[in-house]
């Protein structure tokens, strides 16, 4: 299987979205809402301040998140997603959608959460250091990262694993991980930054 040698630009996912507006099925997937349940359930706090959810798509994960955030910075490389994601969310208090190619356009703030949910092996190794390097200088003392990613086959830049395990290097010194998790098709990673 041939790999491509670059991150993935905004206009892969665009062209995805304008043949099929949920090409991933997240509104009626089984495995993905028990992959959103999981991710919610592996969140240490009832409740976070501000957070960055990278790579929101259409915003069903997103929503459900939002109840749990007083502000909550979600983003997309598509803008397709992102409009989407608006019709689905509605008006959320706290909720902000914005379009953001990550890392060029990263949002800089001090995070209490920054969610990583199936986005990160779109990523080519030098865009995923660039990640870790933003999120190491952006994540509040005491505050969390959770990865979330498929481990199947893959044609992206980054295998699931790849890009997990990445991340999750790349701050073990300042965020190890606390909590590591496998099921049937994806892994989920929590790392926290000591308060």
């Amino acid at each position: 299987m041939t790999h491509p040698t670059g991150s993935l630009p905004a206009a892969y996912f665009e062209a995805l979205y304008a043949a099929d507006p949920d090409p991933w099925r997240f509104r009626d997937s089984a495995y993905e809402a028990g992959k959103y349940a999981a991710t919610l359930a592996a969140l240490e706090r009832p409740r976070y301040g501000r957070v960055l959810e990278v790579g929101c798509s259409i915003g069903v994960l997103t929503k459900q998140l939002a109840g749990r955030c007083d502000s909550l910075l979600a983003i997309d490389g598509s803008a397709r997603a992102i409009a989407s994601a608006r019709r689905h969310c509605g008006p959320l208090p706290g909720l902000t959608l914005a379009q953001r190619e990550v890392p060029r356009q990263w949002p800089r703030a001090r995070y209490d959460l920054i969610l990583f949910s199936e986005v990160l092996y779109y990523l080519d190794e030098a865009d995923l250091a660039r990640v870790a390097a933003l999120t190491r200088r952006d994540l509040a003392p005491g505050g969390e990262v959770l990865l979330v990613h498929w481990t199947g086959t893959t044609d992206y830049p980054l295998s699931g694993d790849a890009a997990a395990e990445g991340l999750s290097g790349a701050l073990a010194g300042v965020m190890p991980a606390v909590r590591q998790e496998r099921a049937e098709h994806y892994r989920l990673d929590l790392l926290r930054r000591p308060g």
